[in-house]
């Protein structure tokens, strides 16, 4: 995979089935780094630095043997950052990894991300992204496919019998979900860069204190979360992060030293008790625009009555990045921080009322509801909702906010400021045409008119600025491209051929 690339350097992560040295070879050089092994698996990861121009086609080997590209496809290239910045960046999120079968397709519709590794090979040089952005979702470890459950089946019968249980499942998770040849050969020759959101442990992960008890008491739960934040760190953190600052990570340099598992287990365990211990989220400079990743799942404080999105490391951090100069910031947020208005409110309500605000049965009814019905967004943590609302307000820069999550996509635009919210949702994972209709009822209907009725009977104050929904909502399978400096498209695909569902510029 073609993680980390800037102007001048890439990196390429691999997995290997032996321990060895791999060797990527480019512009007739040679880079090589030898395989770090946790719990039975290899993995290594290559910079390729000092670098002043495009690679048309690189060379994988271990141990002297080639074994990339694949026949059969194009050449895997590198595209270093150009000079005046970024031209296009896609993002999306939610991806099952299902079969793509008549059968499946019919259900699951076209994978979008599958689909744009077939055009690519003969698409126009101005139809590639400069980097894709994966905004969560990236597996199911709660909702396995029906080749993960045979998997899982095939070598235990114990809890939990549906869902991933250990770091060796998550690694066959991860295979599944990123060997399909359209897909490998796509994730080898596209930058990449990721952040999780639920799914990629559990569903309502980190929704509430409450949530966290109750899983605390889940007989499976430690071992599930260590090893899903362990694999997170080596499937996708690991690759997000810039070569000179990857160098120096002190985990990094212990896996390197034997089977690194245990070690892996012990800073995962940590992370999850101690969201401070551990930066999950990570900015780029893309030239004109300052790329902001924001963990909006493991670095929560669920206190009741000081909820916050972003404990206070972790919202010092993103105050700095904000602040730091750029034309224009995106920022990356796998759940949306501009939901349609009513849906606000009702979500602003839920919250005031899990915090007792109309006493202890209805904050028990409250909580429940937040989990059954995914009342966790932004709105659901107002307070920091409030505080990013203020700071981006202020800063009188375009601020893109890139999301996923709500299986639907649309743009919303501030009322008093070039803050757009732009979600992609899902790459293949479609609601059914029930609950499309419903979320059109509940979501633009129904709650516009009750939402803000709600937040006002639960004393809740409004929210710094409006905002109002200025295209969509789409529920087909989607990929969202930015074209800067401000134009964003929302391609679908028909088996391979991919086409746009809609554009617009951001003004």
């Amino acid at each position: 995979m073609l993680r980390y690339v800037d102007r001048d350097s890439a990196s390429i992560w691999v997995e290997t089935a032996e321990p060895g040295t791999v060797t990527v070879e480019a512009d007739g050089r040679a880079y090589r780094s030898p395989t770090f092994t946790v719990h039975g698996h290899h993995y290594a990861i290559v910079d390729l630095v000092e670098l002043s121009q495009d690679i048309a086609s690189y060379l994988v080997s271990i141990d002297g043997e080639q074994v990339w590209p694949m026949a059969g496809r194009p050449p895997s290239r590198i595209r270093l950052l150009p000079p005046e910045g970024a031209r296009r960046v896609a993002f999306g999120s939610c991806r099952t990894s299902v079969p793509h079968d008549p059968a499946t397709v019919r259900t699951h519709g076209d994978d979008v991300l599958r689909a744009f590794g077939e055009h690519l090979p003969q698409a126009d040089e101005e139809e590639w992204p400069d980097l894709l952005l994966l905004l969560g979702d990236q597996v199911y470890a709660d909702n396995p496919s029906p080749d993960m459950l045979a998997y899982i089946r095939g070598r235990r019968d114990t809890e939990p019998q549906e869902e991933i249980a250990d770091f060796e499942e998550y690694a066959e998770l991860y295979r599944q979900a990123w060997t399909e040849t359209e897909i490998r050969w796509l994730l080898s020759t596209v930058p990449t860069a990721m952040i999780f959101d639920d799914h990629d442990l559990r569903d309502d992960w980190n929704t509430s204190q409450p949530w966290r008890e109750q899983m605390a008491r889940t007989p499976w739960w430690r071992r599930r979360v260590v090893a899903g934040l362990g694999a997170y760190w080596i499937y996708q953190h690991l690759g997000n992060l810039p070569p000179a600052e990857r160098a120096e990570d002190p985990l990094l340099r212990k896996l390197q030293d034997g089977d690194g598992g245990d070690a892996l287990d012990a800073f995962a365990e940590k992370a999850d008790a101690e969201p401070s211990s551990n930066r999950w989220s990570y900015a780029r400079d893309l030239g004109h625009a300052r790329l902001i990743m924001v963990d909006t799942r493991c670095a929560r404080q669920l206190t009741p009555g000081d909820r916050r999105m972003l404990d206070p490391d972790e919202w010092a951090w993103l105050e700095k990045q904000v602040r730091l100069p750029a034309e224009r910031l995106i920022i990356g947020s796998s759940i949306p921080f501009l939901l349609p208005e009513g849906v606000h409110g009702v979500q602003n309500w839920n919250e005031a009322l899990a915090d007792g605000k109309w006493g202890p049965q209805v904050r028990r009814w409250s909580e429940a509801l937040r989990q059954a019905i995914d009342l966790e967004h932004w709105a659901a943590f107002r307070r920091s909702f409030e505080d990013l609302s203020r700071l981006l307000i202020r800063l009188g820069k375009p601020v893109l906010i890139v999301s996923g999550d709500v299986h639907y996509s649309y743009l919303a635009k501030a009322n008093n400021g070039p803050v757009f919210q732009i979600v992609c949702s899902p790459i293949r994972n479609p609601l059914s045409r029930m609950l499309r209709w419903a979320n059109v009822f509940t979501q633009f209907s129904v709650a516009t008119l009750v939402g803000s009725l709600l937040r006002r009977l639960a004393g809740v104050p409004r929210p710094p600025f409006r905002w109002r929904i200025t295209k969509g909502p789409w529920f087909q399978n989607a990929l969202a491209m930015l074209t800067f400096p401000d134009k964003v498209t929302w391609y679908g695909s028909s088996g391979e051929v991919v086409k746009p569902i809609d554009s617009v510029h951001l003004r």
